[in-house]
């Protein structure tokens, strides 16, 4: 098996290096924080008693996941977020956290809230979806 590349000196392909790969730092000191991960949907009355949308409790006809990220003795000025097409990457002095997301999700249209008196980061991000029948609006 033999990997054919424009340069003859590359060692590896680039569709072989998985989204998010450069953010891997195995020499950073700080400890990874607890996170939470949850699915959202959006639903109705069609949804719920008469089933006419053909939406079911699986994560697959979720719109939005949620993160729950706990960063005890954390203001809100320290938290570093960047958020990409399949990579949460926070940072904060004391804490990293580099998440590959379960599903691709549309950057742009993310959000976050800090809950100072839980000392919790809510980030909210929409679920992107190629040819998704069931959860088009």
């Amino acid at each position: 098996f033999q990997v054919k590349s424009e340069n003859k000196k590359t060692i590896w392909n680039t569709e072989e290096v998985p989204e998010g790969s450069e953010f891997d730092d195995t020499w950073d000191p700080r400890e990874k924080p607890e996170y939470e991960i949850f699915f959202k949907q959006h639903v109705g009355t069609e949804d719920v008693f008469f089933g006419m949308t053909g939406k079911d409790p699986s994560t697959a006809c979720c719109e939005d996941i949620v993160i729950k990220i706990k960063l005890p003795e954390t203001k809100y000025s320290d938290i570093t977020l960047d958020i990409q097409d399949k990579v949460l990457d926070l940072r904060t002095p004391k804490k990293k956290l580099l998440l590959h997301l379960p599903y691709p999700v549309n950057s742009k249209e993310g959000r976050a809230r800090f809950l100072s008196d839980e000392e919790t980061l809510e980030v909210t991000l929409r679920v992107s979806r190629k040819f998704d029948f069931i959860n088009s609006s």
